[in-house]
């Protein structure tokens, strides 16, 4: 439950703790401060949690399970990977939690991220950038780490939006592109892309971050 606190946090107040305050608190007991988000806050178990439950494409997706943030997340580092084998650990690591933010603000779908009338952007790279420090990575990436993670997100998002959403080929390669680079054994998969239950993406999540983290 995003909101006031019964009580503050231990330790000195923020500037925005003594003013307006988006406190939401976590299942790990953290309390993250969305307006000024503290690494020390952030937990990968609470991000796990909280993007195994966020559905994309606003769960107008096929199928008896919703396809979420954290299946997302999978997919993109696995096309990341395919498009550039000589990616390492580090930014396989940025690939996965390239979405991360949305365990706390939600996955808007684009349209309305520029029809909001706040900087919705830096809110969301703010608390990224967080994320980041926690994580021991930079809070901005080189460009071309960022033009790669880009690249695999909207190759991930083609897919998602022709077999899960329900476009047509011509309109996902308007607002996404005609994917590129793709192997011709990922590209089977990702045309066979199949919503996993909650329980079974968190467990994923969890399982390939822990794997990146201790390469």
């Amino acid at each position: 439950m995003t909101g006031k606190p019964d009580s503050p946090p231990d330790g000195p107040l923020s500037n925005s703790a003594r003013g307006a305050r988006a406190w939401q608190r976590m299942l790990s007991g953290r309390r993250l401060d969305l307006l000024d988000p503290s690494p020390d806050d952030i937990e990968i178990e609470d991000i796990a949690h909280g993007l195994s439950r966020v559905a994309r494409w606003n769960g107008q997706t096929v199928g008896e399970h919703a396809f979420s943030v954290a299946q997302h997340a999978l997919l993109v580092e696995e096309i990341a990977v395919n498009l550039n084998r000589e990616l390492n650990r580090r930014w396989r690591l940025a690939a996965l939690l390239h979405d991360a933010p949305e365990y706390v603000i939600g996955d808007l779908i684009s349209p309305f991220k520029a029809a909001i009338g706040i900087d919705y952007k830096a809110f969301e790279r703010r608390l990224q950038q967080a994320i980041h420090r926690r994580f021991g990575l930079p809070p901005s990436l080189p460009d071309r780490i960022a033009a790669l993670i880009k690249s695999a997100d909207r190759v991930a998002a083609y897919y998602e939006a022709t077999q899960l959403a329900g476009f047509t080929p011509t309109e996902a390669n308007r607002y996404f592109g005609v994917p590129r680079g793709v192997p011709a054994a990922l590209n089977d998969r990702l045309e066979a892309l199949d919503p996993i239950p909650v329980a079974r993406a968190q467990a994923q999540f969890l399982a390939r971050y822990q794997d990146l983290a201790a390469a």
